[in-house]
């Protein structure tokens, strides 16, 4: 959950830092206060498109941090951070956001900078804001497949993953096809080029690791002197009259003539002596390679001359000898397939068909499960809008899917949309196209409802989404927002004095002037304080004691809900 918010110099606030609670916080006040600010900070964050116009007048720069919480170790953000080498700890993440006056914009995760469309990755995984003025992705037709899917994500996981196996395979095949079937003039270039890349390869005669073995031998004939000296130094230490191992020699013959004596003595005149035969071989080892060293700068001029073919090389076709090899292999087994195209051909046409086929077989059985699916949500939906006042509505699931002909896709063969009709009579419409603002405020607070727990958001942000209604079903909105807060943090920003008195934390969002600026404050508002907002709420700027007997009556009313619904 969306744990810490500090703002600076963003559009009207000059400073604020807001500690966020679990459950259900509402933001209310004055219109223009800058509530929907915050959310536009918030929606910065998650890595939405920025404009100078937000930077504070007179300001270098607008900055956004928030620091999220993560209680579920097996959360997505922890594989995104992983794909990004972003390191994750202590089940928290600070995302962060800065607007320059000039109108850059630096993003940071843990401290790390990272680009927009990281950030984004991040953003998306944490919250989710849905706003009575955007297109929304649980509005959006492309997304509904995903939805179902996500529905029944224990059931269709597997079968969706066989699939999409089985299509990537036989993309990379169709590719493959294309490029070996592709007009006769490229094919005789590709053949020219990777035959004058072959026979220069060859003709380099590489062996493995060569450039690391030459390296190794160019450094060792180029520091000779040093090397000769180092060795010399070590075994005169070591080896002749008065030297170490004369004296190591005299310390074992003082012992030796004493173990019998004492058993210390005994079990150290062995240490010493293995310790001598030890220093007596290694000295031998030195006096060896001292022998064979020899300066050839014959040698060192072969090495350096191979070296500088290696080098050119390695421009053109790999950064290490190895990689040149195989990228020979690669060149070899693409010239073969060019030479004897059409066998190739014939063998990737067989190949692309069963694999299709495959594909198709697990694409109908992706069909099925979404069937099955598709019926077990429906009727989720249907039983949700009647909570919500729609019970004259009907909602669908349509599959337009060829059993006959499928043409598949990266989901498989269905296309899918959530269908609606809000009165009888009418036809039922893409989701997208319901009329009225109240209409689709609720359908979509009931695809949120079903799909929070599915989704994993840490964070889900409501602005403004029950404009338009009143009465009862303001407080089925209300009601509704609640049982979302009980599976996601939820923030919501709100005028109905119904859905406010179901806060767990209720925060007032007021404007002020100082020193001929304006500038925002939040206050966390206690009972009594919650009481006199709803107040206001309920009838405008003026309190009454009528007022205040109301809004008393509907926080009892809102804490008994929330006791009956723990």
């Amino acid at each position: 959950m969306l744990t810490e918010l500090s703002i600076q110099n963003f559009a009207i606030i000059d400073e604020i830092s807001i500690t966020f609670n679990e459950g259900l916080t509402v933001l209310s006040g004055e219109t223009g206060a800058g509530k929907s600010i915050i959310i536009d900070a918030i929606q910065l964050l998650a890595g939405g498109r920025g404009s100078v116009d937000y930077v504070r007048h007179k300001s270098n720069k607008a900055e956004i941090e928030g620091l999220f919480t993560i209680e579920s170790e097996s959360h997505p953000i922890y594989d995104i951070g992983k794909q990004f080498g972003i390191e994750i700890s202590d089940e928290q993440v600070v995302l962060e956001r800065t607007i320059t006056k000039s109108g850059k914009s630096i993003c940071r995760v843990n401290g790390k900078l990272v680009t927009l469309a990281i950030l984004r990755e991040f953003g998306k995984t944490l919250i989710d804001i849905h706003s009575q003025h955007e297109t929304q992705s649980l509005m959006d037709g492309d997304n509904h497949i995903q939805l179902l899917d996500l529905y029944d994500f224990h059931n269709i996981k597997q079968a969706k993953d066989e699939y999409t196996y089985l299509y990537e395979k036989l993309q990379r095949l169709k590719q493959r096809y294309k490029q070996l079937n592709e007009n006769e003039q490229e094919t005789a270039h590709r053949q020219d080029l990777l035959e004058f890349q072959l026979k220069e390869l060859e003709e380099a005669n590489l062996t493995p690791d060569e450039d690391e073995i030459l390296e190794r031998e160019r450094n060792s004939l180029a520091n000779f002197e040093k090397v000769y000296s180092a060795l010399q130094d070590a075994y005169n230490a070591l080896y002749g009259e008065g030297k170490g191992l004369e004296w190591l020699n005299q310390a074992m013959i003082a012992l030796d003539e004493h173990e019998n004596i004492d058993p210390f003595i005994n079990e150290k005149a062995e240490e010493i002596a293995n310790h001598y035969y030890s220093l007596e071989t290694l000295v031998f080892d030195f006096r060896n390679y001292i022998d064979n060293l020899q300066y050839n700068p014959e040698r060192l001029n072969e090495i350096e001359s191979r070296l500088n073919e290696i080098t050119r090389l390695k421009r053109k076709y790999g950064p290490t000898v190895n990689e040149m090899i195989t990228y020979t292999a690669k060149i070899e087994e693409e010239l073969e397939q060019i030479t004897n195209k059409d066998v190739h051909l014939t063998a990737l046409v067989e190949e692309i068909e069963e694999v299709e086929q495959d594909a198709i077989l697990e694409a109908k059985q992706l069909h099925d499960l979404r069937k099955k699916a598709a019926e077990a949500l429906t009727v989720e939906i249907q039983n949700e809008l009647k909570s919500l006042y729609l019970e004259k509505a009907k909602f669908e699931i349509s599959f337009d899917s060829d059993l006959e002909n499928p043409k598949l896709h990266s989901e498989g063969f269905d296309n899918i949309r959530f269908m609606i009709s809000t009165n009888p009579g009418e036809p039922l419409k893409d989701l997208t196209k319901v009329a009225s603002g109240g209409e689709l405020s609720r359908i979509m607070l009931v695809l949120k409802k079903i799909f929070a727990k599915h989704q994993g958001v840490t964070s889900v942000i409501f602005d403004e989404v029950d404009t338009g209604v009143s009465g009862r079903v303001a407080q089925a909105i209300a009601e509704k927002i609640y049982e979302i807060s009980k599976a996601s943090q939820v923030l919501c920003i709100t005028h109905l004095p119904q859905v406010a008195a179901m806060a767990d934390t209720h925060k007032l969002i007021q404007k002020h002037e100082r020193d001929d600026r304006t500038s925002t404050t939040v206050t966390e508002l206690s009972v009594e304080q919650q009481m006199e907002e709803l107040s206001r709420m309920i009838t405008g700027t003026k309190l009454t004691e009528t007022a205040k007997e109301h809004a008393k009556e509907m926080l009892e009313l809102a804490n008994a809900f929330k006791k009956k619904n723990q």
